[in-house]
């Protein structure tokens, strides 16, 4: 290098020129072309890792403008933000719930609502409030009602009784029972009546949170779970209590029986011939006995009361008139119960009777669910329709174990109640293989459809 140039002088940390962006301005500071340039700005504590790696402090005022790595002054949410690719959306929560709800709305389930907590037990209520109020109604209805489902339900009862001989009465050895007990059926059968009601409010508390394809699995299994309550309650009363209740009266009738001793009677003696009828005459005579053949009663007519006086007396009827009286007004039968001998006396009482028919209805409505069981088991994957159909012995096994806990101890009963159970494990077989849960989700490319997390109205 000639020496009368001057030998340039690199450019200091601290020089005036070293935060200047043109690299001829800091190789020749002392140019008379090169504009004057701004003072560097100070090196903050935050650029030293610049400084450090060589870069100029003037590059480090804006957040990583030079390359794409994240700086640290930024937090994880923006820089996750400025590393989303372009076809992601940086709208706020809301506007993507609107997105959904627009897409739901266009796939025809109507305007879709961001509910609280506040709201769904607001919501609640009001279907709870629902529920019991159509419960109340039909109990009203019910009271009405409730003597003849009384006789309904003892009705097989009498019909045992009968036909082993015995009267066909029911004891109440409690001063209130009966009233308990009518109170006790007309609630049950407001409460029966109305699950329909009560299935349909909870529906609408539960359908909004439900996606459509999730909404089928429920709108098949509830009217089958309904229709077969109905067909239990119906084999149970025409089926099983006939049967049940034969066994057992009979059973209780003979197995102490009584022997009465044989003998001639007296000379000038003569047993009493009462005549034995299917009914009561339809004009007894005051005095006239008879003994009713289907009651299993002995029956006496007695004179009708004679009515009350009143404050103003009446003209006294003549003779002839209170013959006509005597003769047209119904005579008061009394009756007593007759029986054959046995050493035991079978008198069942009403509210006994009562409950334990009411634990049975409810136990063989719950057996009658094993379709709908073995469909939820075969949708979500537990049992298959071949894992069923190759273990059939041991779901015999498991059928009759079931069919002996909810029935009376008798092998009849339980033979009686084995049948359906076996013949509804055959049914949900013939049942998941008709329609496992692809087919009745529906299409894929329908479920796919569906907004993310905006279930379909109900």
């Amino acid at each position: 290098m000639p020496p009368d140039e001057p030998t340039p002088k690199p450019p200091s940390q601290g020089d005036a020129h070293a935060g200047s962006d043109d690299p001829a301005a800091q190789a020749y500071p002392g140019s008379p072309d090169t504009p004057p340039t701004p003072p560097a700005e100070p090196v903050r504590p935050e650029d030293r890792r610049g400084v450090m790696d060589g870069r100029p402090p003037s590059l480090l005022a804006g957040p990583s403008a030079y390359t794409d790595e994240p700086d640290i002054r930024e937090p994880v949410a923006a820089i996750d933000r400025r590393h989303r690719k372009p076809d992601e959306s940086d709208e706020p929560r809301a506007m993507v719930k609107k997105t959904r709800r627009d897409a739901s709305d266009r796939a025809g389930n109507g305007p879709q609502k961001v509910m609280s907590l506040g709201d769904h037990l607001d919501e609640l209520r009001t279907r709870v409030i629902h529920a019991l109020w159509g419960i109340a109604l039909l109990f009203f209805g019910s009271l009405y009602f409730g003597p003849t489902v009384l006789n309904w339900l003892i009705k097989p009862v009498q019909a045992a009784l009968r036909a082993e001989g015995l009267p066909a009465t029911m004891l109440a050895t409690g001063m209130f029972e009966t009233f308990f007990t009518y109170l006790k059926i007309s609630t049950v059968a407001s409460v029966a009546l109305g699950f329909p009601w009560i299935l349909w409010q909870l529906w609408k508390f539960v359908a909004p949170g439900l996606y459509r394809h999730e909404r089928r699995f429920v709108t098949m299994l509830l009217p089958m779970s309904l229709v077969l309550t109905i067909v239990s309650s119906l084999f149970l009363y025409f089926i099983v209590l006939p049967v049940m209740l034969h066994f057992f009266v009979h059973f209780g009738t003979t197995v102490s029986p009584t022997q009465a001793a044989v003998a001639e009677p007296p000379a000038g003696v003569a047993p009493l011939n009462i005549p034995i009828l299917a009914a009561d005459p339809p004009t007894p005579k005051p005095g006239d006995i008879w003994f009713n053949s289907e009651l299993k009663e002995l029956r006496l007519a007695f004179t009708a009361p004679t009515p009350t006086p009143t404050a103003t007396p009446s003209p006294m009827p003549s003779p002839a008139d209170a013959a006509t009286i005597a003769a047209t007004a119904a005579p008061l039968i009394y009756s007593t119960p007759l029986s054959t001998s046995s050493g035991i006396v079978l008198q069942p009482k009403i509210r006994e009777w009562v409950d334990t028919l009411l634990g049975l209805a409810l136990a063989f409505a719950a057996g009658f669910q094993l379709p709908v069981v073995v469909l939820l088991l075969g949708w979500i994957g537990v049992v298959t329709p071949a894992f069923l159909t190759n273990y059939r012995l041991h779901a015999l096994f498991v059928i009759a174990v079931i069919a002996a806990l909810i029935t009376p101890p008798d092998p009849i009963s339980m033979l009686i109640m084995m049948a359906p159970l076996y013949v509804l494990y055959e049914f949900s077989i013939w049942m998941l293989r008709l329609f496992p849960a692809s087919r009745v989700a529906g299409d894929t490319d329908e479920r796919n459809s569906e907004p993310d997390g905006e279930p379909s109205a109900g």
